[in-house]
């Protein structure tokens, strides 16, 4: 398992900000659009790869298992496997860590891997109660039959569940992700002010990494069939300041609440795809890649603050590694909520927390502001879960390259109480 993994190359597509209708484009669209530009640019035939693993959180029901629609749509053909994973906001990550773990054990040498998730389109949901209703409706018999089942239908029943709100609330702490950001604000005394000072940076950030083209060479545009183009994520605000976010009402607990629609990330459409490859495939097709994975580290944690997941997996990261946190010379934690981000700061170097819950004898350290999401993050990029984690570790691979850096920890929090993170290595060309 010491074999090194290299990543090749990656795309994505514009990040759409989801409306209150569905988008242009399933998630099968995202990945084809972002897939099709990768394999294009790449010297080895779609049919050459080894198999296709994709992320996705709530794919379409005529979307069952993605990665192999997708795999097809792309052209590799009928033996090509293709097999989707689902770790909820990590399963872009989690796609290139099984893509990594069957490279490192031998069974594949070339592996397109990555994450896709068209939020706009999560389904919308018949309650259980219509559900029966429309059992005994299609049992009925005769019309005195369907009429004792029609005077039975009750009004309430026809209210409609919303699958994007219940996948975004953990069942077994009760807690939607946004209660839980407003959990570590108290814990860690984060103010309103900090977290719409951080919205307004991430969007200071982007604003800045698009004006200086920074992502020219990792977004491919996105072509509706009305000849509509996108060709840059939509959740920019350049007129973002903190005068106006502070008159932006909270969300997830309107009396004493903190967290707003601007301080969180954006419920948006969008793909991200990586080719990695093993030191024979490098070799055979005179690949030039651009960095190594070096590693994949996984935690637990508790589900009321999932948002600290990153802290967690990060620790298990370096120990595994024997590196320290003032080893890792570029970050990118998901920006979930502002307060998530800025509490993920806070326990990194807090003595308490890392002697009691990382079992650590003395702080991880402080990760600088300079380190840390450098070109934005999802407050203003936009978070579609089920790519995410995917976008985060290729963006950070090619932050370390402008800047002639060696190593980047990638990482992120998890519905349900979970965190990942992932270490690169820059390579020279």
């Amino acid at each position: 398992m010491s074999k090194p993994v290299y990543i090749v190359d990656g795309r994505r597509t514009p990040f759409l900000k989801a409306t209150d209708r569905p988008g242009a484009f399933r998630a099968s669209d995202l990945a084809v659009a972002s897939g099709r530009a990768l394999l294009t640019s790449l010297p080895f035939h779609p049919e050459e790869l080894d198999e296709v693993i994709i992320g996705c959180v709530m794919p379409r029901p005529d979307e069952a298992n993605i990665a192999r629609i997708v795999s097809l749509r792309l052209g590799c053909g009928h033996d090509v496997p293709a097999w989707t994973v689902q770790r909820n906001c990590a399963s872009g990550m989690q796609a290139l860590d099984s893509a990594m773990t069957q490279i490192k054990a031998g069974r594949s040498e070339l592996v397109l891997a990555g994450g896709t998730e068209s939020m706009s389109h999560a389904p919308i949901l018949f309650s259980t109660s219509l559900v029966e209703w429309l059992s005994d409706w299609h049992r009925s018999k005769g019309f005195f039959g369907h009429l004792k089942t029609l005077i039975k239908l009750r009004t309430t029943s026809l209210s409609p569940v919303i699958s994007l709100l219940k996948g975004l609330t953990d069942p077994v702490v009760g807690l939607s992700m946004g209660q839980t950001a407003e959990v570590l604000a108290k814990k860690f005394n984060i103010s309103r002010t900090d977290m719409d000072t951080f919205a307004v940076e991430s969007h200071r950030r982007l604003a800045e990494a698009i004006d200086k083209g920074y992502f020219e060479d990792e977004i491919e545009p996105l072509f509706e069939p009305n000849g509509e183009i996108h060709c840059e994520d939509q959740g920019l605000r350049r007129d973002s300041n903190v005068e106006k976010l502070s008159t932006l009402r909270p969300v997830f607990d309107r009396q004493y609440g903190q967290v707003t629609a601007a301080n969180s990330s954006q419920v948006t459409d969008g793909a991200a795809m990586v080719v990695l490859a093993s030191e024979e495939a490098v070799k055979k097709y005179n690949l030039k890649p651009m960095g190594i994975m070096k590693d994949c580290k996984w935690a637990g944690l508790n589900p009321s603050e999932m948002g600290l997941g990153p802290v967690y997996a990060t620790a298990k990261l370096l120990k595994y590694q024997n590196l320290k946190l003032s080893d890792i010379d570029l970050f990118e934690i998901n920006e979930a909520f502002a307060a998530q981000v800025l509490a993920c700061l806070k326990a990194f170097g807090d003595e308490e927390f890392c002697r009691k819950e990382l079992n650590l004898e003395s702080p991880l350290g402080e990760i600088s502001t300079d380190k840390l999401n450098i070109d934005g993050g999802a407050v203003s990029i936009g978070h579609p879960v089920g790519a995410s984690g995917a976008r985060i570790v290729f963006h950070l691979l090619k932050t370390l390259k402008r800047k002639n850096l060696k190593h980047g920890v990638a990482t992120l929090c998890i519905g349900g109480g979970q965190g990942g993170a992932v270490l690169v290595e820059n390579i020279e060309d």
